[in-house]
């Protein structure tokens, strides 16, 4: 009796061993629908300047990082701006994504008129700094990294893709970019479109973007209702809401994050259309 009793224990402490050991980058508590929504993760946050004249590569920017790391080391994440905008149009990403266990950067480009080709080099370049030199660098895991970008930013996170096959993640806000086909991509990617942009269309950019995705199997394709161009530029409960759950999901190997990806949403007055490659591998 005593030994079927100590098999019995056995057999039920394995599956947890396990269960632990194949999600070592999770970070704070189990989440929640209200948790991801919410304007504020469970990360205490700080933010740092960093001055166009201490970089290269890039325009400087705002790094927003977890205060304590007794959790361990983060993801990283750097986010640009689109044509003609600064860092202050995507600034509040920092703190939201910050707050939910990740150290992000949100960066000016070397000029306001910058491509999407020269935006996607300048998020590698910013995610070199945080991992190399920047004064957060021991506090990140460098080979858990992201790019996120609206506009012609949302096009360089793509070539940002293309030519860092490492990464772990990308998500395009509205993204454009007169390259159609995306094929060469391998990152998890995340396209987030509006169905009434009239800059970037949908059926001009970020579906074709997505169906053009071939070798990731990881990809979906979030359209906002009745929203514009510029709707990545302003809080949005909807695209934070995605945002977190596929970087968690990707960058932190967090499966906890799978339940608000897959199934997928359905149509509602938030969301037009969700496209998927649901189970994620």
């Amino acid at each position: 009796m005593l030994t079927l009793l100590t098999l019995t224990i056995a057999t039920l402490v394995i599956p947890v061993q396990a269960q632990a050991a194949d999600n070592p980058y999770e970070r704070g508590p189990a989440p929640t629908v209200a948790s991801i929504e919410a304007a504020r993760g469970p990360f205490a946050i700080a933010q740092t300047t960093v001055a166009a004249s201490a970089v290269r590569g890039f325009g400087g920017g705002t790094i927003y990082y977890p205060t304590s790391t007794s959790e361990g080391t983060f993801g990283a994440i750097a986010i640009s701006p689109g044509f003609t905008a600064r860092q202050t149009s995507v600034a509040w990403y920092g703190p939201r994504l910050a707050s939910q266990g990740f150290v992000v950067i949100t960066i000016d480009t070397l000029s306001t008129l910058d491509q999407p080709d020269q935006r996607g080099a300048q998020l590698l370049a910013a995610l070199d700094y945080l991992v190399q030199t920047s004064s957060v660098r021991t506090r990140i895991d460098g080979s858990r990294l992201g790019v996120m970008g609206h506009s012609m930013g949302g096009g360089g996170s793509l070539r940002a893709a293309t030519t860092r096959p490492a990464l772990q993640a990308a998500i395009p806000l509205t993204a454009w970019h007169t390259t159609k086909n995306w094929s060469s991509v391998q990152v998890p990617t995340l396209i987030v479109g509006a169905e009434n942009d009239s800059v970037a269309s949908v059926g001009a950019h970020s579906e074709p973007f997505y169906q053009s995705l071939s070798s990731t199997p990881d990809k979906a394709y979030l359209e906002l209702n009745n929203a514009s161009h510029s709707a990545p530029t302003s809080a949005n409960t909807t695209i934070a809401k995605y945002s977190i759950s596929w970087l968690k999901r990707f960058i932190d190997n967090d499966t906890r994050y799978e339940q608000f990806l897959c199934p997928p949403p359905p149509p509602s007055s938030l969301i037009e259309e969700y496209r998927h490659t649901c189970p994620h591998s």
